[in-house]
């Protein structure tokens, strides 16, 4: 289901309820969101949390405010400050062109107030009992970073089109630093995740059994390949499928549905002409 989360919710808080509301032990989400954030939230229920993982790698949109002037320790409005700059001769076209040098790809490092993982343990715990690691620079893709004036000096109003992984509130304090001073990030909003919009997305208190999503529905992004019910076979056995005969030209992972459009299998390509099962739904007896 498309969750649209409120401030306030973490996104474990967020899968917690959602499991009570429906009923199942098992719930996850593709992609955190800080609690602070608000906006989409792809939530998945039952044994078909397994499908998450491919929609997690999907692309996202934000939209936010960066503030500018002010640099924090989480990099975003919840933080400490750490330090204030005269930036008020900075220009609209100065941070246009700032935005844009911050675009395509880049390396980032994880900051410490993320729920990446090192050593076993998610980097905000280590960060909450004093504790700073070092982290790995992290390959991600900025196709769009817009930047408009807001409503107050000072503050500018972002859009954001990124790959997964990217960190929105590193972008805001490197927008500052490329403009000579330091900044931070808030009231983030996710307004999609892939082709799942906030326009269709339910808050908590509204979801009921009518916003839950198929499984073909929910992989609407992924590459479809219609298989016949001798196909299906194999399929429901797990085994390898000819790419060829598929006529399967994408990258993958591709959704493998019957010819009534449910779906039975997600499959990834390989080195070869041949697709191999990655999750397998309608299994054999």
């Amino acid at each position: 289901m498309v969750v649209d989360k409120e401030a306030g919710w973490t996104s474990h808080d967020v899968v917690a309820k959602c499991r009570r509301i429906f009923g199942q032990r098992r719930a996850g989400h593709a992609g955190t969101l800080d609690p602070d954030a608000t906006g989409v939230l792809l939530v998945g229920l039952g044994r078909f949390t397994r499908l998450l993982r491919f929609l997690s790698a999907m692309g996202k949109s934000y939209t936010g405010q960066v503030v500018l002037g002010v640099s924090t320790t989480t990099l975003d409005a919840s933080g400490e400050v750490t330090g204030r700059f005269d930036m008020s001769g900075v220009g609209i076209e100065q941070a246009r062109a700032a935005a844009a040098g911050l675009t395509g790809p880049l390396s980032q490092v994880p900051p410490m107030v993320s729920a990446r993982k090192v050593g076993g343990r998610r980097l905000y715990q280590l960060a909450r009992a004093g504790v700073e690691v070092e982290r790995q620079p992290r390959p991600v893709v900025v196709e769009r970073f817009e930047v408009r004036a807001g409503s107050e000096p000072g503050v500018l109003d972002i859009e954001v089109d990124c790959s997964s992984g990217t960190y929105v509130r590193v972008l805001a304090a490197d927008l500052g630093a490329a403009l000579g001073g330091g900044a931070h990030l808030r009231h983030l909003r996710r307004t999609k995740v892939g082709s799942f919009a906030a326009s269709e997305s339910h808050p908590l208190g509204e979801l009921e059994a009518g916003h839950v999503l198929s499984p073909a529905r929910a992989l609407r992004d992924l590459e479809p390949l219609t298989v016949s019910d001798a196909t299906a076979q194999s399929v429901s056995h797990g085994l390898a499928l000819d790419r060829v005969t598929l006529r399967a030209s994408g990258e993958g992972p591709f959704a493998v549905v019957d010819e009534s459009g449910t779906l039975l299998a997600v499959y990834e390509k390989t080195e070869t002409d041949r697709l191999v099962a990655a999750c397998v739904l309608q299994s054999a007896g």
